[in-house]
């Protein structure tokens, strides 16, 4: 199975969905929202916005094999 590089995240503030690409080598723990500007965060025990937020896990999460990974 190839990783998954690209997300749709979806604002928890607006509910407007937007494409990202998902860095492979770190963790992304905010984002700002394109559509209400507001800055989301990382939801707690999560490791990045794309486990909390997207419609795919983070690279890392897939490599692992876990809907959420722990940067750790």
């Amino acid at each position: 199975m190839s990783m998954i590089i690209d997300s749709i995240l979806t604002c928890p503030n607006c509910n407007h969905k937007f494409q990202e690409q998902m860095p492979e080598n770190t963790y992304q723990s905010s984002f700002r929202c394109p559509e209400c500007k507001e800055v989301i965060k990382t939801k707690k025990g999560e490791c990045c916005v794309y486990c909390s937020y997207g419609d795919y896990p983070c690279p890392q999460a897939q490599i692992i094999g876990s809907s959420c990974c722990s940067p750790d």
